[in-house]
């Protein structure tokens, strides 16, 4: 049987492995169609595209772009995207851009906390210093012993309104999908669970994305419950999106679920796989 991975990062975002050890761990694991989906770059898709040619698996181009959208940090997922498209790579260089800035900021906030040190010691767990994100902060935090793992660290520092969070404007989702759709891509909703929102305003979220253009959602997720697979799956349904499903893969020991370890979409759902 077909086994899709949709969602997958590298050391070229916040991942532990590089993207050939990526492709070869998801070969090992039965995958066979991966994507590789890094925060806001595409700078490891040549290399995991041609580790996956020699490992014998199919490979999707892919990218997940950070979005504010009502004072809510959504992530898109772009799968088949062009990274030599224009409007891609420049709305990405423009992402990225802010990313430096809000790691000083996270830094001087757990400098306040009486964390010092942090901004080095994020960007040492980082392949480029120009992409820290809040998972080399983690990292960095388990390092020095503030928690245990990943999920405990977000959940005592890095997330909303603990002591290392910052507000930060992204794109706004007009825009990502924009990008994504310019360059020939599918825009999907990442992990949508994962989103504090209430049903009213899940409603709206859906209705605006689905208005912008956006085409599919990830039913399956690394982060999601059973429960939520199916609640996701009547949502993909009523609104028309294509279903996707991807781990979330980051590495050993980081991630709710290995590369590969999916059940199926629910019932009635149309795979986005089914366009490619």
């Amino acid at each position: 049987m077909p086994v899709f991975d949709l969602h997958s990062h590298s050391t070229h975002s916040d991942g532990l492995l590089t993207p050939p050890q990526l492709v070869a761990r998801a070969a090992r694991r039965g995958v066979t169609t991966l994507a590789l989906t890094d925060h806001d770059d595409t700078g490891g898709l040549a290399a995991a595209r041609e580790a996956a040619r020699e490992a014998g698996i199919a490979f999707v181009s892919g990218v997940e772009i950070s979005v504010t959208w009502h004072d809510q940090t959504l992530h898109i997922v772009g799968l088949r995207v062009d990274p030599e498209n224009e409007q891609l790579a420049a709305g990405l260089a423009q992402v990225r851009s802010g990313r430096g800035d809000r790691a000083v900021r996270i830094a001087a906030a757990l400098e306040q906390a009486g964390i010092g040190g942090s901004l080095e010691g994020a960007r040492a767990h980082a392949a480029n210093p120009q992409l820290v994100g809040r998972t080399h902060f983690a990292r960095f935090l388990i390092e020095r012993g503030h928690a245990r793992d990943t999920h405990g660290v977000f959940k005592k520092y890095l997330a909303t309104g603990k002591p290392g969070y910052v507000p930060h404007q992204w794109a706004s989702l007009e825009q990502a999908i924009g990008w994504i759709r310019a360059s020939g891509g599918i825009p999907v909703l990442a992990h949508p669970g994962r989103y504090k929102l209430d049903n009213a305003q899940r409603e709206i979220m859906l209705e605006n994305f689905r208005d912008l253009g956006g085409i599919g959602v990830e039913v399956v997720t690394g982060s999601q419950t059973r429960e939520q697979f199916a609640l996701w799956g009547r949502y993909a349904r009523r609104f028309g999106f294509l279903a996707s499903a991807g781990s979330d893969y980051h590495g050993p020991g980081e991630s709710y679920r290995d590369l590969g370890a999916l059940p199926e979409l629910p019932h009635g759902c149309t795979p986005v796989w089914s366009v490619f």
